[in-house]
């Protein structure tokens, strides 16, 4: 298996991919992490730490020769090659590509993964690193960026099919999910839907709703809107506005924030662009939808326009739709005529899960208790 992993500056992606590495070691893989842009720099030791940008295009285009052509004449048969690179970058030259076709047709790696994270954590390493010349806006567009050319890239390689986006999460509790991906192919893919919105203040409801997350989680390669929550920043931004305070105080990446109040409130509308895009595209690379919908407080469900909109969205796509549905209530026809199973409660999905072949040999919490 040789995978490309890419991502936006400010995502600490080597210290994130060696921990998958970990995982794969300790799992009895035999694979190499290739940091190009580490490469990069042993190829410069004139160039200081965090400058190397600052090169001309074609120095910086020949140091990445160099150090590509050294990653190459390392593929070995029979091991697993991780590159981490990027696919872009936006600096002082503009905007312009981080590759070089002739190389990655060579390389022709099998999965081609871009490494998101929300603007808060990406400008919380970027100012604790030093740099402060960027917006909140800009972080948005770079990511978008990314994202795009990581995926016309796996396209040019290898065709449709090869290419994912994954969420680095918060605490980084989704490495062994990037090394589930990796390194276990056979292993379903599912895209979790559940209410996010409208449930800070219920922790009886969000403890619920973690229990299911951290459950398929045991079964499952699993993308989880939940590891790139960014819609709470836009409600701090507001509630700041209204309440006339110049700054918002937040925490992101184990780092105290203070971030100017109007700033957030102007990249509000990217938010939410990226979040109705992103969700889409993260059904599309799944295998199946799994939708947790809780009991509200009086018996009701807790039904959000968005998981609505999810559970549709995998239905056109032919995806397999599961429903968890905990409420009194009965769910509607839209719910029930679209999924190809309702169930009352996570453990008979799970027990369905196992029973119909889903799992796999690895599945039902077994994997997970195995692996490190």
């Amino acid at each position: 298996m040789k995978a490309v992993i890419t991502g936006q500056v400010g995502l600490d992606k080597t210290p994130y991919l060696e921990e998958v590495v970990a995982f794969a070691r300790r799992a009895g893989e035999t694979v190499r992490l290739a940091n190009v842009g580490q490469r990069m720099y042993a190829e410069a030791p004139d160039v200081a730490a965090g400058r190397i940008l600052d090169l001309p295009l074609s120095r910086l285009r020949d140091l990445r020769r160099a150090a590509f052509r050294e990653v190459l004449g390392e593929i070995r048969p029979g091991g697993h090659l991780i590159v981490n690179t990027h696919a872009t970058f936006r600096w002082r030259h503009g905007l312009f590509a981080a590759f070089d076709h002739d190389h990655m047709m060579a390389l022709d790696a099998d999965l081609y993964i871009c490494l998101v994270d929300s603007v808060d954590a990406i400008h919380a390493r970027l100012r604790r690193d030093g740099h402060s010349d960027h917006s909140l806006k800009d972080l948005m567009v770079w990511r978008e960026e990314e994202m795009m050319a990581t995926e016309l890239l796996s396209q040019i390689v290898r065709g449709h099919g090869r290419f994912y986006v994954q969420a680095r999460g918060r605490d980084g509790d989704t490495a062994e999910m990037l090394y589930r991906l990796l390194f276990r192919p056979n292993l379903k893919k599912a895209y979790l839907s559940f209410p996010m919105s409208h449930i800070g203040d219920q922790p009886l409801l969000a403890a619920e709703i973690q229990a299911f997350r951290n459950e398929m989680k045991r079964c499952f390669v699993c993308f989880d809107p939940g590891d790139l929550e960014e819609k709470p920043l836009c409600q701090m931004a507001l509630e700041a506005v209204e309440q006339g305070r110049r700054m918002v105080s937040l925490t992101a990446a184990e780092k105290r924030l203070e971030i100017d109040a109007q700033e957030l409130v102007s990249i509000i509308g990217d938010i939410d662009g990226q979040i109705y895009a992103r969700d889409f595209k993260l059904i599309d690379q799944s295998d199946m939808i799994i939708s947790f919908i809780p009991e509200l407080a009086g018996g009701g469900a807790a039904l959000s326009s968005g998981v609505e909109r999810e559970l549709q969205h995998a239905h056109e796509a032919a995806k397999d739709v599961f429903v968890i549905w905990r409420s009194r209530v009965r769910p509607s026809p839209f719910i029930t005529e679209t999924a190809t199973r309702v169930f009352s409660g996570v453990a008979e999905a799970v027990d369905y899960f196992h029973d119909s072949g889903l799992l796999g040999h690895e599945g039902g919490g077994l994997f997970a208790q195995n692996e490190p």
